[in-house]
């Protein structure tokens, strides 16, 4: 019925971050049982208000916590990462998690990410289709031979072959390339070539092609509910907006992508009503009605815990019965 995602942002006008990484695993743990079908937690590195580097440890700690919600990692950043240390941390996690984690893998698309970690970053494809393999082959083999060396991911997996895994993007290069290595595909927009490039390479291939996901961009990805909008964009304005902005400016040139905004003031992003929503909860059951799912983003730009709660309560406690049958 609803999701979580949390990037883990830390503005200086925000919550310490401190107390925002114990909120975010106590929300999961709250909503473990009360209707949250996924959290997904982002990556990215380098960022001024801390943006979340380390996924896969903040999902350990949330699976920990939990027995029943599943965990999405989008995106981890492949080229970033040493690929058989990954392949280990992704087979203890499915342990922890019993099977509860999948993965979206993506090519990353800031300079800054790949100084950061003395990459060159016009060998990202390279990088992440070399990756790629050897992340595979550890799941589906667990001790096999490359380049001369011997490779041995122990303990293996819980899940048989390891994870579910996607590869998301938003070029007919990402397309090809999730057909090419069997995964499923999620867009970061609803393009049609996106999905005809996906199959056609499939079929090109002889495989049978997975999930493909092409998300509507008018659909919001930040949702929060409310019962008086008017206060609620006054409390909640700033730390959507600075969400908003510093999302569009890693994304200056780009108009497709699903949950990006390039709004200025917090009067002009909620006249938008797009990437990001604030509705009433009887607008909030409506769109449950239509769509089947509420994106939910509780602390958003840094939102103070103790704001952030009431919010996220009012969607198990007033909009979630109102779409219980009635006899």
């Amino acid at each position: 019925m609803f999701s979580m995602r949390f990037d883990m942002r830390a503005p200086a006008h925000g919550a310490p971050a401190a107390d925002l990484y114990a909120a975010a695993i106590d929300m999961v743990e709250w909503a473990d049982d009360r209707g949250c079908a996924m959290v997904v937690l982002s990556e990215h590195h380098a960022s001024s208000d801390g943006y979340l580097p380390t996924p896969i440890v903040l999902a350990s700690a949330m699976a920990a916590r939990t027995k029943h919600v599943h965990f999405m990692i989008a995106a981890a950043l492949l080229p970033l990462y040493e690929p058989v240390r990954l392949a280990e941390e992704m087979a203890v996690l499915d342990l922890v998690s019993r099977g509860r984690v999948s993965y979206v893998f993506g090519l990353g698309y800031r300079p800054e990410e790949f100084e950061h970690f003395g990459l060159a970053m016009s060998d990202r494809v390279a990088r992440t289709e070399a990756n790629l393999d050897i992340v595979l082959r550890a799941m589906r083999e667990g001790t096999f031979s490359l380049d001369g060396r011997r490779i041995s991911v122990t303990p293996a997996p819980m899940t048989p072959g390891g994870p579910r895994l996607a590869y998301g993007g938003q070029s007919v290069g990402a397309a090809r390339r999730a057909a090419r290595f069997g995964l499923d595909f999620l867009a970061q927009t609803d393009t049609p070539a996106l999905g005809d490039a996906y199959r056609d390479e499939a079929a090109r291939l002889g495989t049978t092609p997975g999930n493909c996901t092409l998300p509507n961009p008018d659909l919001p990805l930040t949702t929060f509910v409310a019962d008086d909008l008017d206060q609620a964009w006054q409390e909640l304005g700033p730390y959507l907006l600075h969400d908003a902005t510093m999302y569009a400016s890693w994304n200056e040139d780009d108009n497709r992508t699903a949950s990006l905004s390039h709004s200025k003031t917090v009067e002009a992003l909620r006249a938008e009503q797009r990437a990001h929503r604030v509705f009433d909860v009887g607008e909030a059951v409506e769109y449950l009605r239509t769509h089947g799912f509420l994106s939910l983003h509780p602390l958003v730009g840094g939102l103070p815990p103790a704001i952030a709660w009431p919010y996220l309560e009012r969607v198990v406690n007033d909009v979630l019965p109102a779409l219980a049958p009635t006899n």
